[in-house]
C-alpha cells in the first residue's frame, strides 16, 4: 500500500525539508504539504492552506486525500513561546490533540494512521544530568516551550497505550539548516552565526561562549525522523519520545571551527535571556535506546556541519 502523507507546518524549518525528503522517497504525488502561511510546495505536489487548530479542515485535508500519515511539525519555538505562553499552550498542545483524535478514530475504524509528532531537548530542566541525559530522567522543563512538549509526550503515550494509535516521537537536539532562516529557538545561534560569517560581519552571541549544548544537521535529523517513521511498531519501546543525539558544542567551539575556513570571522558575546533557557538543558544526551530499537546512528560531526553550512549558505 503506498503511503499518503501529510505534512502540517510544511513551511517551518524542519517541516519543509521534511517534505522534499517524504517526496524524495515517496514521490510528489503521495505528499500534500499544509501551512497557514502562503502557498509553498518544497517538492510536494498538493499544498493546502490549513490551521491545525482547525479541526474540521484538519479533518476534511485528511479524508480528501486519503492520508495514511501525518505529520505534525507545527509550533511555535523556545524563545517565541516566551513571549507568548497561551498561544504556544494552544498551538503546541491543541494542534497534536487534534491529530491524535484522529488517529483514534481511525483505530477504532480499522484503518490506522501512522503519526509524526517531534518533541525536544526542551523537556529536560535543572533536575535532568547535564551529561549524556538518559532516556529516562527528571524532566522539569522551565520554558512553555518544554512544559507543552512534556504534555504532548504523554498525550502520545497515553493515545498510544489506551487506544493504539501509532505515534511516533523524536526529542530533537538544536537543528542547523542551510535552508531556512532561524525560527524562534534557543538553539538558532548555531544558524546566525554563518550568516554572518558569510556577510563578513561580527556575529553578537545572545549565550556564554561556553554554552555546550547538543547540535545535529538537518541531514542526520531528517533521516532519523525517516528511519523513525519506517521502523516496524513493534520494534519501538518508547512511546513518549526517543532521545536523539548528534554532536554537542559550545558557541566558542563552533566559532573556531568557523575561523579554520574563514580566520577573519569575529564574535562577541552579549547573553540575554535566552541563557537561562540554555542552561537548563543538557550538555549531551544519551540515544542508546534509538541505536538498540532501531538502529540510529548519528553520522555528521561537527567539521562536516560547517562545511554544509559554509557551503551552501550565499
Amino acid at each position: 500500500m503506498s503511503e499518503r502523507v501529510l505534512v502540517i507546518g510544511a513551511n517551518g524549518q524542519i517541516g519543509s525539508e521534511l517534505v522534499e525528503a517524504l517526496a524524495a522517497r515517496h514521490g510528489a504525488e503521495q505528499v500534500i504539504a499544509a501551512d497557514i502561511g502562503p502557498h509553498s510546495l518544497r517538492g510536494a505536489a498538493h499544498y493546502e492552506m490549513l490551521d491545525v487548530l482547525d479541526n474540521a479542515r484538519l479533518r476534511q485535508v485528511s479524508a480528501e486525500h486519503g492520508i495514511t500519515q501525518i505529520c505534525q511539525m507545527a509550533a511555535m519555538l523556545s524563545v517565541a513561546a516566551e513571549s507568548a505562553p497561551l498561544r504556544a499552550w494552544e498551538l503546541n498542545t491543541g494542534g497534536l490533540l487534534n491529530v491524535l483524535e484522529i488517529g483514534r478514530e481511525r483505530a477504532a475504524a480499522g484503518s490506522p494512521l501512522k503519526i509524526f509528532w517531534p518533541s525536544s531537548i526542551a523537556v529536560f530542566g535543572p533536575g535532568a544530568p547535564r551529561d549524556h541525559a538518559p532516556q529516562v530522567s527528571v524532566l522539569d522543563p522551565i520554558t512553555m516551550y518544554g512544559v507543552s512538549k512534556l504534555a504532548g509526550e504523554r498525550l502520545c503515550n497515553y493515545y498510544f497505550n489506551k487506544f493504539g494509535v501509532d505515534v511516533r516521537s523524536l526529542r530533537y537536539p538544536g537543528i542547523v539548516s542551510h535552508k531556512a532562516p532561524p525560527g524562534g529557538g534557543t538553539t538558532d545561534y548555531a544558524v546566525a552565526i554563518f550568516h554572518a560569517a558569510q556577510r563578513g560581519e561580527v556575529y553578537r552571541c545572545y549565550l556564554a561562549p561556553d554554552t555546550t549544548l547538543p547540535m545535529m544537521l538537518m541531514r542526520d535529523a531528517l533521516r532519523a525522523t525517516l528511519a523513525l517513521l519506517d521502523a516496524p511498531a513493534k520494534s519501538l519501546r518508547v512511546r513518549t519520545s526517543y532521545n536523539l543525539a548528534g554532536m554537542s558544542f559550545s558557541p566558542r567551539e563552533l566559532a573556531a571551527a568557523i575561523r579554520l575556513q574563514r580566520p577573519d570571522f569575529r564574535i562577541e558575546y552579549a547573553p540575554d535571556a535566552r541563557q537561562a533557557i540554555a542552561d537548563s538543558w543538557p550538555h549531551t544526551i544519551d540515544d542508546s535506546r534509538a541505536r538498540t530499537d532501531w538502529g540510529w546512528r548519528a553520522q555528521v560531526g561537527m567539521a562536516e556541519l560547517v562545511d554544509d553550512m559554509l557551503a551552501n549558505i550565499v
